[in-house]
């Protein structure tokens, strides 16, 4: 099928929560907010350029960048690497802040450069562009691919095949996100993940993501929270991230149904059940913060129920 070749497109990636507690690397929501966008235009040489990576830290060249990687793989699989592409990234989340920007400035690259060119592949096939850029910064797992591309909480049933597994978003679920001043690289983040794990702790893991999977299809919050008890990554990264462990106490005390490690960290989420109730758990986790003298920004949010896939081009970074 020939393309149909745009001048210029744009995608929008929300924001994620990796592993969502238990799900290590197979359970992901997107939220609403500040999310990565990635513009492309057609330039007359062939190739991929990256005017503008977003942030003075992230790498220009084209490939090193997990935008430009994942819109190479487009062109690749479109079987469109005769034509050139520019691309700009516009940077709304924190670099190395467990909100998954690297993997929403890679979903963003994939749908914008499949949109310059009429649209040729499907989700499955953007999603396994964006994981091999994805794979170069963090490894291969698509726990924030998957709901920056799709929206909403995502299960990845696997990545080879693909197979994502959309989960019903819980009605009244508000999230709140603390991101410290601090930064976690997420290859740091998987270095400090344990080589061996018991059978005990395998079993604990698998009984609270087939419960928070029915939580999300039967509407129970409170089940949803008491799931979010994560024995993995938790007790290897929480040491490395000052405050968490009393801001999370501090968050449940002031009515959270449950909170963790959001993706490697250093960001935080906690789950509430109303906006009142997650207003007061932000509150009281900035608070914790602040007393041990440690900056700390938060946010209440929601569930964002589209993806990059669904998003008009001129959504709001915001």
């Amino acid at each position: 099928m020939p393309l149909t070749l745009r001048d210029h497109a744009a995608a929008l990636a929300p924001a994620g929560i990796g592993n969502i507690g238990p799900g290590l690397d197979v359970l992901g929501m997107a939220v609403t907010g500040p999310g990565d966008r990635v513009r492309v235009e057609r330039r007359t040489t062939v190739g991929i350029e990256v005017a503008d990576a977003g942030h003075p830290e992230l790498p220009t060249d084209p490939t090193a960048n997990t935008a430009s990687i994942a819109a190479q793989h487009v062109l690749r699989r479109a079987s469109a690497t005769n034509v050139g592409v520019r691309l700009f990234v516009t940077k709304g989340l924190p670099l190395a802040g467990g909100q998954g920007g690297s993997a929403a400035s890679a979903v963003a690259g994939a749908v914008a450069t499949n949109r310059l060119l009429g649209s040729p592949l499907d989700g499955v096939a953007l999603l396994e562009c964006a994981l091999e850029a994805e794979a170069t910064v963090a490894g291969r797992h698509a726990d924030n691919l998957a709901p920056a591309l799709y929206g909403g909480i995502c299960l990845v049933r696997s990545v080879a095949p693909m197979d994502i597994v959309r989960l019903p978003i819980p009605e009244g679920l508000h999230v709140v996100l603390a991101h410290p001043a601090q930064r976690m690289k997420t290859a740091d983040a998987r270095a400090a993940l344990p080589r061996f794990i018991s059978r005990e702790i395998t079993i604990h893991q698998m009984a609270h993501v087939a419960a928070m999977v029915a939580a999300c299809f039967t509407n129970d919050l409170a089940l949803l929270g008491r799931s979010l008890d994560d024995q993995i990554a938790e007790p290897a990264r929480g040491i490395l991230l000052p405050g968490f462990a009393e801001s999370k106490a501090a968050a449940l005390v002031a009515g959270a149904l449950g909170g963790s490690i959001s993706g490697a960290g250093p960001t935080s989420f906690y789950l509430c059940d109303s906006a009142a109730t997650a207003q007061s758990v932000a509150s009281a986790v900035a608070g914790a913060y602040s007393a041990l003298g440690i900056g700390c920004t938060t946010r209440v949010c929601r569930t964002a129920p589209q993806g990059a896939l669904d998003l008009p081009e001129d959504a709001d970074v915001a």
